[in-house]
């Protein structure tokens, strides 16, 4: 057969169909049926049902009532609640610095000391920026309450600082022995001489 006329033939066949698409692809891009739903359970928060051909269901989370915008009087109680969690924030840290300290060990190494310089350095720290810490608590409602938590606050970060001292102390770099003053000893004059005679 010459080639024209195989060209021919060719173009007088039926062109073939693609074959149709599998069932998942035909699922996923139709919608879901809707499904009757019964009516004693509510929709989860959050969850809006759409009818098919019909407007949004009200579900539970709608008919809820607006909160209404608190008062001054809560404001200042939750940021007196607030405070009190900062203030007794570093009570918190105190066993677990406790425990550090006590497994670091009493000879001089860099941990040690390391541990001892943070030790110091946060109290300090802490108490210098005392008011600025409690700036964002501080409204005309609170601040007569309060300085009984910045004391309270002042009181554990001196009981950090205690904490501090007593692991100087167990390095022995307190001078808290009177080997430790010898320098400013004065030499004690005898009231008697003893020469043993021969």
């Amino acid at each position: 057969m010459p080639p024209k006329e195989q060209h021919q033939n060719t173009q007088n066949r039926p062109a073939l169909m693609p074959p149709p698409p599998p069932a998942w692809v035909i699922q996923l891009n139709s919608k879901p049926s809707p499904r009757p739903k019964p009516s004693n359970i509510s929709d989860p928060p959050g969850f809006s049902a759409v009818n098919s051909g019909s407007s949004r269901r009200p579900n539970a989370a709608s008919k809820q009532q607006p909160r209404k915008p608190s008062t001054t009087e809560e404001t200042d109680t939750l940021k007196l609640k607030k405070s009190w969690e900062l203030a007794l924030a570093p009570a918190k840290q105190l066993p677990m610095n406790a425990i550090m300290m006590y497994m670091s060990g009493n000879s001089l190494q860099i941990f040690s000391v390391m541990m001892v310089f943070m030790l110091f350095k946060n109290p300090v720290q802490a108490l210098l920026g005392l008011n600025q810490a409690f700036a964002r608590f501080e409204t005309p409602g609170t601040r007569g309450r309060l300085w009984a938590v910045k004391a309270v606050y002042v009181l554990m970060q001196l009981v950090a600082l205690a904490l501090g001292i007593w692991k100087v102390n167990g390095m022995g770099l307190l001078p808290t022995t009177r080997s430790d003053w010898l320098a400013w000893e004065t030499e004690r004059t005898p009231l008697e001489r003893a020469i043993p005679a021969f």
